[in-house]
């Protein structure tokens, strides 16, 4: 009885299965459905939202080269990589939980000391989020911080040292963080993060923070804001500018399918290289049954062939995804 009285406001919803069976209708009673499903007509059903479960992470890896390049002898690049993988592994199942922290910095050329730019830039931020990334991927405000501790302590040894010109340090930097199937980016300057996906090829997120971009921005046709001679000089960095002339980009996107990030400083973007590998090395980089270090060497020596002019990093960073399994529905 009690079970009855506890079953009631459930049994209210449903009129119909209040009727217990009855001898003058022996067809009536519990077995009767609650609802009919021809009560609804096509637009009630088109508008019922579907259920999409995101994918799982089954796989990450990453790998870093530097190369100082054939014309330089110093190289003032700099990179952290720094990936956490944990496994869950149940009767019913099996997940995998990851971390990664990837940055990118080139020092500023033309100005003094760039490996110490880059190298301290690099270092704050990494400092920075292995003091504040908590259970949650850092938002992008906490993103935001991060960039403006790496400018601050530029900005403030620059002052310390009464740096004018270009004897003041600067560098760009692009920086991925990934949790899971979560990924958030960066930039600041001309260093760039390109995706790579069966879908949609090559595509690059970030634009660069150059004077050339920027007149594009305002109008200008590409043709004419790259034939100025300054087109190139970059209009943010971090280090020479105090943190309110800074604009950083921050991005949040989700991997959806098979995906290979890379970022790479100017050495190895110039002059449309990745593009012109987009179906060769970079497309091979995707492949789960290529050694990631091994690929990045090749196509760093390729650059170094292109271009060679500049110093040449690149960090490639590979996630497999896969689709919920039945079971995880329920």
């Amino acid at each position: 009885m009690r079970i009855l009285q506890s079953l009631n406001p459930v049994m209210d919803l449903f009129p119909s299965a209040n009727n217990s069976p009855s001898d003058s209708d022996p067809d009536s009673g519990w077995l009767e459905p609650a609802f009919d499903f021809d009560d609804f007509d096509d637009a009630e059903v088109d508008n019922i939202p579907t259920l999409i479960l995101p994918n799982h992470l089954v796989r990450l890896e990453a790998a870093g080269l530097t190369d100082p390049g054939r014309e330089r002898s110093q190289n003032e690049d700099f990179f952290v990589l720094k990936t956490h993988l944990s496994e869950t592994t149940t009767p019913q199942n099996q997940s995998l939980q990851a971390r990664g922290l990837y940055i990118l910095c080139d020092g500023i050329g033309g100005h003094a000391e760039g490996e110490v730019a880059s190298s301290l830039a690099a270092e704050t931020l990494a400092a920075y989020f292995r003091e504040h990334w908590q259970a949650e991927l850092p938002s992008e405000t906490e993103v935001l911080s991060a960039i403006y501790a790496a400018n601050a302590a530029l900005y403030t040894l620059n002052e310390a040292q009464i740096r004018q010109g270009q004897q003041r340090m600067g560098t760009t930097v692009v920086l991925a963080l990934i949790q899971d199937t979560q990924l958030r980016i960066a930039h600041v300057g001309d260093s760039r993060l390109y995706r790579y996906t069966a879908s949609h090829g090559l595509e690059q997120l970030t634009r660069d923070h150059e004077i050339g971009q920027r007149d594009i921005q305002r109008g200008m046709t590409p043709t004419l804001a790259y034939a100025r001679p300054n087109a190139y000089q970059l209009t943010q960095a971090l280090g020479p500018r105090h943190e309110q002339d800074l604009k950083p980009e921050v991005q949040t996107l989700l991997v959806t399918e098979d995906t290979l990030l890379l970022m790479g400083s100017d050495g190895l973007t110039d002059y449309q290289f990745l593009e012109t590998q987009a179906q060769d090395t970079i497309k091979t980089l995707l492949n789960f049954d290529t050694d990631l270090q091994a690929g990045l060497k090749g196509l760093l020596t390729a650059a170094d062939q292109y271009n060679g002019h500049d110093n040449i990093t690149a960090i490639a960073i590979r996630v497999k995804v896969q689709a919920p399994s039945r079971s995880d529905h329920f």
